[in-house]
């Protein structure tokens, strides 16, 4: 299995003012481009992982020859962080969630307030370059992470609902260094219905890890279908 760029689910300039058009033809078309070229060419040469999915094998990098497992990390996190990025926008988004995300982020952090303040801090606090994400761990609780450069939660045992991008190429042809403006317009363009269609499906597949007898076999289907739902965008 080869690799590939997905394309983005709207246009250049669907997310305009709060992302410029610039900014994202670059970020996909270029950045991502770079993550997916680099990660199918470390994996040359390993047919068998290349059968895997991209978040299995963040799931288990120590599975991963070592002489690849930096390449793996680094770019196969780039394609997956990437991929969700692009899917947990949307330019009808914003406003704040509903329904059980809703209640899971009140139960967690008390409101949805509360929790874009903790978020936006993590997001503009975190030195140099990375992500800063909302995930579930493996108990079903909601918690907010950050990680360097391309890792992905995954690699963590954490589940990954929603990802914010603050390397700077994801910003600078229009904020510049102001990465704080840049979270504040992000919140506007957030797809909630993607985030709530993450948390349903993790919360699934942890009831399912726990009943089955076969852990091998689960955590194969598992990481596939959760690449699957990472993979699509919601209207929502």
């Amino acid at each position: 299995m080869t690799h590939k760029l997905p394309p983005l689910p709207y246009d250049y300039s669907a997310l305009e003012p709060h992302i410029d058009t610039r900014t994202m033809a670059v970020h996909h078309d270029k950045h991502h481009q770079a993550y997916v070229n680099n990660f199918n060419k470390a994996l040359e040469g390993y047919p068998e992982l290349q059968e895997k999915s991209t978040l299995y094998l963040l799931n288990d990098l120590d599975s991963v020859p070592e002489e690849i497992r930096s390449a793996v990390r680094n770019h196969g996190g780039g394609h997956a962080n990437h991929t969700m990025f692009w899917n947990s926008l949307h330019y009808a988004g914003g406003g704040e969630p509903g329904g059980k995300l809703a209640d899971a982020i009140g139960e967690a952090f008390g409101s949805f307030g509360d929790f874009k303040e903790a978020f936006s801090k993590a997001a503009t606090t975190l030195f140099g370059v990375g992500w800063t994400w909302l995930c579930v761990d493996g108990e079903g609780n909601l918690l907010i992470t950050t990680t360097a450069n391309q890792d992905n939660p995954i690699s963590q045992g954490l589940f990954p609902l929603l990802g914010l991008d603050v390397w700077e190429h994801a910003y600078y042809l229009k904020y510049e260094n102001r990465r704080a403006d840049y979270v504040a317009g992000w919140w506007n363009v957030v797809s909630w219905g993607f985030v709530a269609a993450n948390l349903t499906a993790a919360r699934v597949e942890l009831g399912a890890r726990d009943a089955a007898a076969d852990v091998t076999k689960w955590a194969e289907d598992t990481w596939a279908k959760i690449d699957s739902v990472f993979s699509k965008s919601s209207d929502e």
